[in-house]
């Protein structure tokens, strides 16, 4: 297997890692880098568990070769708050009830985090829309709806009525 090195900034680090070009993103984000809120859950870009942000594009990272990340910016579920200072996202996820097991919650965060960036104000279909390809077996969406909704009406409320971006 041919080795090869890349470069990536990931949550804001540069880095430069030895992998293959066969190796998946996914498995040089939790195995190489120890990034383990990304999660594999069915391998096939079809639920999200795996979801991070590429160059500001939200992405399976279980369908993109990790070569294919070289030189990107990819943002994953630990660059989003910290230990000290969580997300608007992620709080509200944790008060409304929409989290439970946490397996599909990071993509689910994600994918909400870029839906406000673009759409601060979000309708319940363009929420549904904005987290298509998550799939939550726990909690149910009405709960993440309501997560979402709350974290739009706190980051609107935070930056004058504007959105996250025009702040």
């Amino acid at each position: 297997m041919s080795k090869l090195k890349i470069e990536l900034t990931i949550n804001g680090k540069k880095r430069k890692v030895e992998t293959t070009t066969s190796t998946r993103l996914l498995d040089l984000i939790r195995d190489d880098l120890h990034l383990t809120g990304t999660k594999e859950g069915c391998g096939k870009g079809e639920c999200g568990a795996c979801t991070v942000i590429i160059n500001g594009e939200l992405v399976t990272s279980c369908l993109i070769l990790a070569p294919q990340a070289d030189g990107a910016v990819i943002t994953t579920i630990e660059g989003v708050g910290d230990d000290k200072c969580l997300d608007p996202i992620q709080e509200a996820f944790i008060e409304t009830g929409a989290v439970q097991c946490g397996f599909c919650i990071p993509g689910m965060i994600l994918a909400a985090k870029k839906l406000l960036e673009e759409n601060p104000h979000p309708t319940e279909e363009e929420i549904k829309r904005g987290i298509s390809g998550n799939l939550c077996r726990c909690t149910g969406y009405q709960k993440i709806f309501d997560a979402i909704k709350l974290a739009a009406d706190r980051l609107s409320s935070r930056n004058g009525g504007r959105g996250e971006k025009d702040a």
